[in-house]
């Protein structure tokens, strides 16, 4: 019930995710990345505790392909998931059991993973790395772009009603963290929000790094 991007940026080591789906709050299941180490994009029947173990073990070294065997090896419920991951050499991998839901696939591209279930049609996620790759610009911009993208083609077979976006990079929180949890067109609200988020994210880091350099809010009483 779902489609997704993940990226990494391999010129600033910045990671980000973009996913939707016709189920409610589906950001907060779904999206998982660490500064400096990867990003995992966990769908289908989700459990959001695969993302998490997944980061934590290319923390303690390992490629994405052997972070994602060891958190599968023994795991029962495997043929359930839908999983994505990049890691910070550089490295991909995926994984999608044998309970993945209607028409899905997964497209590998140039720093790029597109995956999904329950698709109107296997073009989705070829359509998606498609606009990836071929945009520029913020990393946030793309993986909105190539959400949008994955919609425009078909997207999955029911109305999609929630949407999430997070990037992160050079600080110890998600620079961009942005959730429309029911809504209808939420591609296009998230849109929205994030052309206002992207004139300010760069004040917002400063002032979690250092507050006596940052500019004012801008609200009454903030000078």
């Amino acid at each position: 019930m779902t489609f997704s991007i993940i990226a990494r940026d391999p010129e600033t080591g910045a990671f980000g995710i973009a996913v939707t789906s016709s189920s409610p709050c589906v950001g907060a299941r779904c999206m998982h990345l660490r500064s400096n180490v990867g990003v995992v994009a966990s769908q289908n029947v989700t459990d959001p505790r695969l993302g998490p173990a997944i980061l934590d073990r290319i923390q303690a070294g390992a490629t994405a392909e052997e972070a994602l065997a060891a958190v599968l090896d023994g795991y029962e419920t495997a043929r359930y998931r839908q999983i994505t991951v990049l890691d910070n050499r550089g490295g991909s991998a995926h994984h999608s059991g044998s309970g993945t839901l209607g028409t899905n696939r997964v497209v590998v591209g140039e720093n790029a993973i597109a995956a999904g279930n329950l698709l109107s049609t296997e073009q989705v996620p070829e359509d998606m790395i498609r606009s990836f790759e071929l945009s520029s610009g913020e990393l946030e911009h793309r993986l909105q772009g190539a959400l949008a993208q994955g919609e425009a083609t078909g997207g999955e077979l029911g109305e999609v009603r929630s949407c999430g976006l997070a990037v992160v990079h050079d600080v110890g929180w998600r620079v961009t963290d942005i959730r429309v949890d029911e809504a209808d067109q939420p591609i296009q609200k998230m849109a929205s929000i994030l052309d206002l988020w992207m004139k300010e994210r760069d004040d917002y880091k400063l002032r979690g790094i250092n507050p006596d350099l940052a500019p004012s809010y801008g609200v009454p009483g903030d000078e």
